[in-house]
């Protein structure tokens, strides 16, 4: 039997206040969607019993 090593690595960066603002920006937009899909799949299965995908 062949064992496999399991590693993992943490990377930190530091952004410059330009680079913190687009990130700020494309995190609220990902929010922004990821809400409103769990929004639009919350009421198609309360309301109708339908699963979306």
């Amino acid at each position: 039997m062949e064992r496999q090593v399991k590693r993992a690595f943490k990377y930190r960066f530091y952004p410059t206040d330009e680079q913190a603002a687009e990130l700020s920006r494309t995190f609220g937009c990902v929010r922004l969607v990821y809400n409103k899909a769990l929004d639009e799949r919350t009421r198609a299965w309360y309301g109708e019993q339908r699963r979306i995908s």
